[in-house]
């Protein structure tokens, strides 16, 4: 069986890379989608910010997801092309992480069962799309050995982190409780 291929009318062809058998391809819709999904974020937390108008901590979320929003399609590009992910954005993600942890310190002990308010739902799909993204990055480098800068995966590794502990934050100001979750698995 011959492999499909683009045909020539550029209308029906929605990415100039979708027909390739690399994983960077998957790679690069995953970080697309992440940006659309950082997108979506912003405009819920906008939403939720008019219920809590004096939340500075939201306000100051919703800056930092603007300045995240565009280093998301950075992260995209940035094994095919330029690297884009500079170790001062990897130093102002982890400032603004830490400021947030800080703030966030006893909120949860453990592992919690998801959940809060909107944007917490986007906020954690946007994590799991992160550790996806860190996954596509060990195979392409790995396994199809198209070099992956060891910035990368530090920087989608913090930001998975960022992301979670963002949700946390929202459900504190919102005054989410959410539920410890038990494992059976791991004792």
């Amino acid at each position: 069986m011959k492999k499909l291929r683009p045909k020539s009318n550029l209308d029906e062809l929605c990415y100039p890379y979708i027909y390739e058998d690399s994983l960077l391809c998957d790679y690069e819709i995953l970080t697309d989608d992440l940006t659309r999904m950082v997108g979506w974020a912003i405009n819920d937390l906008g939403v939720l910010r008019q219920q809590y108008p004096k939340s500075i901590e939201l306000q100051t979320l919703e800056n930092e997801l603007n300045w995240i929003l565009p280093l998301c399609y950075h992260l995209n590009g940035s094994i095919r092309g330029e690297l884009a992910i500079t170790e001062q954005d990897h130093q102002q993600l982890l400032k603004n992480y830490r400021a947030i942890k800080t703030i966030t310190e006893n909120a949860i002990s453990g592992f919690v069962l998801p959940g809060g308010v909107s944007p917490v739902g986007v906020l954690n799909k946007c994590s799991s799309m992160c550790k996806q993204a860190i996954r596509l990055m060990v195979k392409i480098h790995n396994y199809e050995q198209k070099e992956v800068a060891e910035i990368l995966p530090k920087f989608a590794n913090l930001l998975c982190n960022y992301f979670f502990t963002a949700t946390v934050l929202i459900n504190k100001v919102t005054g989410f409780k959410e539920t410890p979750f038990i494992s059976k698995s791991y004792k």
